[in-house]
């Protein structure tokens, strides 16, 4: 079930204050999760709400009461004001903290709750209008003395226009939602046809996620560094910053590893930081926990992109190096208490790391969504300083409805150093089964040298991996460890497959074999292995090396800790079958070997192969999702890179394009469709 260990002091004592008696929680999974543990511990009775199909959900355990909210899709539920309303009446909730996303920056339902005399944990509706509107934001930024990003000040009325603007900034621009975030309605555009596709693709998303479709366009910041501030401030005018996050490991603008502070910043461009973000906030009378957000360029020239009027999803790496509950906090200002600390109070007490484990694919444009059921699932929660938010549990969904974020894994060290290592051996020891998850995209990452050395910026994943992740590449060595292993297991279970509780399954057999001949495949490449065995230690001979492999050998474990060659490894076997074939997870990535008798592999020749399927003149749904639009019929003739679907997955749309100029053959879908990952979409001739 969902749970974290403290780092950094994160456990100390909540002051017994009088706060609320209820509080509802008008969200889901993982951040649900986080707030009801804080309420927890702050003597607080807590409301779910739940939409039909999260009846079952970890957060609907974990709350007092629970209020089904409607039927599966979003606006019908999470964003469906009236039911969520009814439920504060129903329960008598005095109180309502809204999480991230959903209903965290609608104006109208804050406005809605202060109309009932409930309590907002969260800014003003004030704030959240001025904020929550990127072309106003940037004007009252502007009149902060913050320092903003060249751009048009007003609302992009269609693709023409946007082009006439993005000519007069000059390009790389950025096109992105008024009332966006998230990543969600952004794109950015090198020309004029690119700005034409932005603009649609910007308004249909904006639209589907936030129900208004109004663009802005401004300079596009080559090459930067996404870093933010935390706020933090009271309804008597106190305000202070937590010190930066380093969000700059995206993918489609969206953050994939956070980490504060920042190897990038000075204390004096901190301080500036800092400043102007608590500027902007007493701008706007700001109270509650929010988030300041800056590009920042290789001169350290930083720029306001936006402000986030809510609780930020990375939010648990501040609270790891300042030692402070930002929820508490929240709800201590909501109830109208001065902030208890001041300025110089607020700490960086040693490194704190953030990966967001997503059911996603990580080798199709680093993660489109996956969806399934948990079949196993393992947090690595006893490893000292390692936190994991989730709200997820094994046996629970992973639904096309909703976001497919797994979990926050978070590391702490006394070092950036400590908190990478320990941030490696999490992800190795972290057992998640039934869905694809992107655990090997992640532990490249954090092992990757320019990462490591601090060199990094938003363009980080497309310029290490410009042909896309293919997963870890092994060197000689680490080649020769995986086969050691997956020869010493196969060894290992043709030994426990002769025993049963303990004794030979046959009387009377020959004398247990100590050296086997084996050969392993791996990669097409065929490896003939000689294996000796003493104990629980296995020595492989593998073209004149060895590689000495030793460890418990539980087989019904989900998680294989072993040493090879003297070095501690956790591996974990992802498949096993009677045929010799082995999936293991190494070095977060996932291998898939063979390994067969010196008999079974000279007769495996004749095996006939099966002949893989000419993916250029069919169009499979890369992940599940639903049908948009379709650009084509049959009889139609389509140019290489021509759009023909569109497919909407986690609220992001897809422009699915033909592989090879042909004529269409067939189309198997239609607009509103719902399909599952490699359903057939079109066939070409």
């Amino acid at each position: 079930m969902a749970a974290y260990r403290s780092a950094a002091g994160f456990q100390r004592v909540l002051h017994a204050v009088k706060t609320f008696d209820k509080i509802l929680i008008a969200n889901r999974g993982e951040i649900a999760c986080r707030v009801i543990k804080t309420c927890k511990k702050m003597g607080i009775k807590t409301v779910a709400v739940h939409s039909d199909v999260d009846s079952s959900a970890v957060h609907v355990k974990m709350a007092d009461e629970a209020v089904c909210v409607g039927p599966a899709p979003t606006n019908k539920s999470y964003l469906n004001m009236d039911a969520i309303m009814n439920a504060i009446k129903q329960t008598g909730a005095q109180a309502v903290h809204p999480g991230y996303g959903f209903l965290s920056e609608n104006k109208e339902f804050a406005k809605r709750l202060a109309a009932e005399g409930v309590s907002f944990i969260g800014p003003d509706t004030h704030a959240i209008q001025a904020m929550g509107d990127k072309i106003e934001s940037k004007l009252i930024a502007k009149a902060a003395k913050v320092n903003t990003i060249p751009g048009y000040d007003g609302v992009v009325k269609d693709a023409e226009e946007a082009v006439k603007i993005a000519g007069e900034i000059g390009y790389p621009v950025m096109i992105k939602a008024s009332a966006g975030g998230g990543g969600k309605g952004m794109r950015i555009a090198w020309n004029d046809e690119e700005t034409r596709e932005g603009f649609r693709f910007s308004s249909q998303e904006a639209a589907s996620s936030f129900g208004d479709d109004r663009l802005l366009i401004e300079k596009f910041i080559d090459n930067p560094r996404h870093i933010e501030i935390q706020v933090l401030a009271d309804k008597h005018g106190n305000a202070l910053w937590l010190n930066e996050r380093e969000c700059s490991i995206q993918r489609r603008n969206q953050k994939v590893v956070e980490e504060a502070p920042s190897t990038f910043l000075d204390p004096d461009t901190r301080r500036a930081m800092g400043e102007q973000a608590v500027s902007l906030a007493k701008a706007v009378k700001y109270s509650s926990a929010g988030t300041v957000e800056f590009l920042v360029d290789s001169k350290k020239n930083f720029y306001f992109l936006e402000m986030n009027t809510r609780l930020q999803v990375e939010h648990p790496i501040t609270e790891c190096i300042t030692g402070l509950d930002l929820v508490q906090q929240m709800i201590r200002i909501a109830m109208g208490y001065k902030l208890q600390h001041k300025q110089s109070d607020i700490p960086i007490n040693g490194w704190a790391i953030e990966s967001r484990v997503y059911a996603e694919d990580p080798y199709k444009s680093f993660g489109l969504p996956s969806i399934g059921r948990l079949s196993q699932y393992q947090e690595p929660l006893d490893l000292h300083n390692v936190r994991v938010d989730s709200g997820i549990e094994e046996g629970s969904d992973i639904s096309i409805y909703y976001d497919p974020m797994i979990s926050k894994l978070v590391t702490y060290g006394k070092t950036r150093e400590e908190a990478l290592k320990k941030m490696e051996e999490a992800l190795d020891n972290y057992v998640i089964r039934g869905v694809t998850h992107n655990i090997p995209l992640l532990r490249e990452i954090i092992v990757h040298p320019r990462f490591v050395s601090g060199d990094i910026s938003t363009k980080f994943l497309p310029e290490v991996y410009p042909d896309g992740f293919k997963g870890h590449m092994l060197t000689a060595g680490e080649r020769r460890e995986l086969l050691a292993t997956a020869a010493a297991l196969y060894v290992a279970a043709q030994l426990r497959s002769q025993k049963f509780l303990g004794d030979l399954r046959v009387s009377v057999v020959p004398a247990e074999s100590r050296q086997w001949e084996l050969c392993v495949e791996l990669d097409k490449g065929l490896h003939m292995l000689g294996v000796s065995r003493s104990g629980n230690n296995y020595t492989v001979e593998i073209d004149g090396e060895k590689v000495e492999v030793s460890g418990e050998w539980n087989l019904a474990s989900a998680l294989l800790p072993l040493t090879i060659n003297g070095k501690h490894r956790t591996l974990q076997c992802l498949l096993r079958t009677a045929a010799g074939e082995i999936t293991l997870q190494y070095l977060g990535t996932s291998f898939k070997l063979r390994v067969l008798s010196k008999l079974a592999a000279s007769l495996s020749k004749h095996m006939p192969e099966k002949v893989p399927e000419d993916t250029s003149s069919i169009l499979r749904s890369p992940m599940p999702g639903s049908v948009v639009a379709v650009s084509v019929k049959p009889g139609d003739n389509v140019a290489e890179g021509q759009e023909i679907c569109v497919i909407e997955a986690m609220k992001m749309q897809n422009s699915m394009t033909a592989a090879k100029a042909a004529k269409v053959k067939s189309v198997h879908c239609k607009a509103g469709d719902t399909v599952g990952e490699g359903d057939l979409l079109v066939e070409l001739e």
